[in-house]
């Protein structure tokens, strides 16, 4: 890969799946400088909720071991300053780490706008080209056996291994961060939770509910009342900045 500044490769284990509701226990980042070397880092967080038994079976991390542990809110400056001015890389990054992330820092309550970096989605890639897991994908393209699934510091290592193995493998693959981030990026979104999209013409548009299809501008236009249901819904945080920022250039 040819890097025109840091990337950062990282992984969330959490207490669940939902972006909204859910909390991260465990992050771990490999930063990887244009020239090579690299720096990892693992925070383990305490949730402020009860980490359900159904997570702690997958990723091993119970309440007792983060009991101790500074929240995501203490956690975030550093996360957030050691991330500054990266690109990012992650699997299924797009659709929950990236969205999740966002969630926390806005709750956090720290500016780290991930809109303008390039993000690559490992197994976007992987399912473009092979249609596997990451297991499978540490077997096909490196020849390894990932020990110990769903640790953090060892699921980012393997997504890293996995990334540098696939630009070799894929000589049609851009070695350029924003090549990758393109070519991973299977939807258009301009939230990370795809709410809200840009339809053929690059205009925002809304992809589901009643609106589905149509733009953010007309929505609010003739039902202005829209705008508010969804602040006061269960929709991310992250999703409702767009949609004031949408709002907020219309007048």
């Amino acid at each position: 890969m040819k890097l025109q500044r840091p990337l950062c490769v990282f992984d969330l284990e959490t207490t669940g799946v939902q972006v909204v509701s859910d909390r991260i226990v465990e992050m771990c980042v490999i930063k990887v400088e244009p020239n090579g070397t690299e720096t990892t880092k693992v925070w383990r967080v305490n949730p402020g909720m009860p980490i359900p038994a159904s997570a702690s079976a997958i990723h091993g991390i119970t309440d007792d071991m983060v009991a101790d542990s500074p929240s995501f809110k203490e956690l975030a400056p550093e996360i957030a300053a050691f991330m500054k001015e990266c690109d990012v890389a992650g699997y299924n990054s797009n659709r929950f780490d990236i969205p999740l992330l966002a969630e926390e820092m806005l709750r956090a309550e720290v500016d780290f706008d991930l809109r303008k970096v390039h993000a690559v989605d490992v197994q976007n890639i992987f399912h473009k080209k092979e249609q596997r897991t990451l297991s499978a994908a540490l077997k096909f393209y490196c020849q390894e056996d990932l020990v110990n699934a769903h640790n953090a510091e060892a699921d980012v290592r393997a997504t890293l291994n996995v990334l540098r193995a696939q630009v070799q493998r894929y000589s049609d693959l851009p070695e350029s961060v924003a090549g990758l981030a393109e070519f991973s990026n299977m939807h258009q979104a301009a939230d990370f939770a795809g709410f809200i999209t840009f339809n053929k013409e690059g205009v925002e548009q809304f992809s589901f509910g009643k609106y589905k299809g149509q733009t953010v501008a007309s929505v609010l236009e003739k039902d202005p009342g829209y705008y508010s249901w969804i602040q006061n819904a269960d929709f991310p945080l992250y999703t409702k900045k767009i949609l004031t920022a949408i709002r907020l250039s219309l007048r």
